[in-house]
């Protein structure tokens, strides 16, 4: 029973900051390009910003969870991190604001935009592993998955944003919108502060199998770089394909994947709880690539939209366990860096992605879905041969 334990108000609180997170890296990515564009920056030195954020948050990622380890070790709480992460993105996309409405785009001003966005980006990274991980102390064992499915939730609500509010979200000027995100991640982070409670994890006799496997940490960032750019090149692709469908809404039909997402991540961690994480995640990584399969076929709105609800389906099984995945890779003194690990990976697809398939016709839509076959299939392998750190019998 112990081992199932949920403590539901703290997992709560956490979706909050996952879902602030989700929103601002939403606002963000609809304003980058628009506002370097309007202080004079080329389309091909918006991607290489874009290139060194990832590049960057590949580093930093690891770096940052490992650190908050040592934070909760020595310090009893990884929430220094935490909150100082917190307070900086939320002051630099402030900054941003004041800079862009305020500021004109020539001389010291032009150049200053990219280096505050730099910066913003990688102050993300100084509090997103050490937060996530919290997961861990929140849930155990067959119970992470299904913490997770509420993270899955806000994480859906958000995103779903950029399909469906992208209109509404520029119109409110970069002032409004910054602010506004900034103000939610404070506000979410006070709230898990309020209700943060220190937990001993269970069966996890201090010293013991503290030191995490390279073969565990590799795996675990194979994972996140695979899960990551099957899915970067799915939403870029089946946008392409909606076009090609006469009348087809492409914002709602987008949209309809991350309602379907949110609908079914509560029973999609349910399933995972009684089938086991692992198989839950390689389920709907099938699903996946059998959708991929499909999705060059669709030709009709009724089809499009039973392909949204099946991607939105088949990634609520993948969302939910991925972070659980990550954290039974490691013990659980490591779970910062576990979880750095896994988005380190999601950092190398990204960089990946900008580097090979940002610009809108450079692979057709078969080339794209099959590389994203292969992306969600090095996932499955790394899955299916990982096995999670055992404790020495005592």
């Amino acid at each position: 029973m112990h081992q199932q334990r949920i403590l539901w108000v703290q997992v709560f609180a956490l979706a909050l900051v996952q879902g602030a997170i989700v929103l601002m890296w939403v606002i963000y990515n609809l304003y980058l390009g628009k506002l370097l564009g309007e202080f004079g920056f080329t389309s091909v030195f918006i991607t290489g910003v874009l290139l060194l954020e990832n590049g960057l948050a590949m580093l930093m990622e690891p770096l940052m969870g490992n650190y908050s380890d040592r934070a909760q070790r020595w310090l009893g709480s990884r929430f220094p991190f935490i909150a100082a992460g917190v307070i900086l993105a939320s002051g630099l996309l402030m900054a941003t604001a004041m800079l862009v409405t305020f500021g004109q785009p020539e001389g010291i001003f032009r150049w200053l935009l990219p280096i505050l966005l730099v910066t913003w980006a990688i102050s993300m990274t100084v509090f997103r592993s050490p937060a996530l991980s919290l997961l861990s102390r929140y849930a155990f064992g067959s119970g992470l998955p299904q913490a997770a499915s509420v993270l899955t939730v806000m994480g859906a609500i958000a995103g779903a944003m950029g399909p469906l509010a992208n209109k509404y979200i520029l119109e409110l000027g970069p002032g409004i919108a910054f602010g506004l995100a900034s103000l939610i991640l404070l506000g979410a982070a006070a709230i898990l502060r309020s209700v943060n409670t220190e937990v001993k994890m269970p069966h996890q006799p201090s010293g013991v199998g503290a030191r995490p496997s390279i073969r565990n940490l590799a795996l675990v960032f194979t994972v996140g770089w695979g899960t990551s750019l099957g899915f970067r090149l799915l939403m870029t692709t089946f946008p392409k394909i909606l076009k090609t469908i006469p009348g087809q809404n492409v914002g709602l039909t987008m949209g309809i994947i991350f309602i379907a997402l949110g609908i079914t991540a509560i029973p999609a961690g349910t399933v995972a709880r009684k089938l086991g994480n692992r198989q839950a995640i390689l389920l709907g990584l099938l699903g996946l690539a059998l959708t991929l399969v499909v999705m060059n076929g669709v030709g009709q709105t009724w089809a499009a939209v039973g392909v949204a609800i099946a991607v939105g389906t088949c990634l609520s099984l993948v969302n939910n366990g991925t972070l659980p995945f990550a954290l039974s890779m490691v013990p659980a003194q490591k779970a910062g860096l576990g979880t750095g690990m896994f988005f380190s990976g999601g950092a190398l697809s990204a960089s990946l992605f900008g580097a090979f398939f940002q610009q809108p016709d450079a692979l057709s839509p078969l080339v794209m879905t099959t590389v994203a076959i292969v992306s969600f299939g090095v996932a499955m392998i790394a899955i299916a041969s990982s096995k999670p750190p055992s404790l020495p019998s005592t």
